[in-house]
């Protein structure tokens, strides 16, 4: 089995999802930077990691949308002398804190896609922003 066969998918992940430098990449594959590179272009890597992070913003604007959302809704209600939905109040205080975090989470990583050729963020800080940021748990 070749190099490619065997790295080429995790190597593309690493660029694209980890944001790690072709510089890691090719230590963590025992390849050379050149191959990293070569796969980079031929995969066009750059493109898709644009837009995994324009997906990324898409996600915090959807998010932001929806708690605008909400949050006139529970206004409606308090203006109306309505009872407001206890759900709906408890949905939207655990939102905003998240909004907040996510928001970081992008602006960390458009900053990263300008500084494209600097280190990336380490996979303990990864692991941490999934976990807390984004409410993943790894191996489950």
């Amino acid at each position: 089995m070749s190099k490619k066969q065997l790295y080429y998918s995790d190597a593309e992940r690493m660029y694209i999802v980890n944001q790690m430098t072709i510089e890691e990449i090719a230590s963590r594959a025992n390849s050379n930077e050149r191959t990293i590179r070569r796969w980079k272009e031929e995969g066009d890597w750059d493109t898709k990691k644009t837009q995994y992070l324009l997906s990324k913003q898409m996600f915090h604007e959807e998010l932001y949308e929806f708690a605008r959302k909400l949050m006139n809704r529970i206004k409606e209600d308090l203006e109306n002398g309505e009872k407001v939905d206890t759900g709906r109040m408890y949905a939207f205080i655990r939102m905003l804190p998240m909004i907040l975090k996510v928001k970081e989470y992008e602006d960390i990583s458009t900053k990263k896609e300008a500084q494209d050729d600097k280190k990336g963020l380490s996979q303990d800080v990864v692991a941490l922003i999934e976990q807390e940021v984004l409410g993943l748990n790894r191996g489950q």
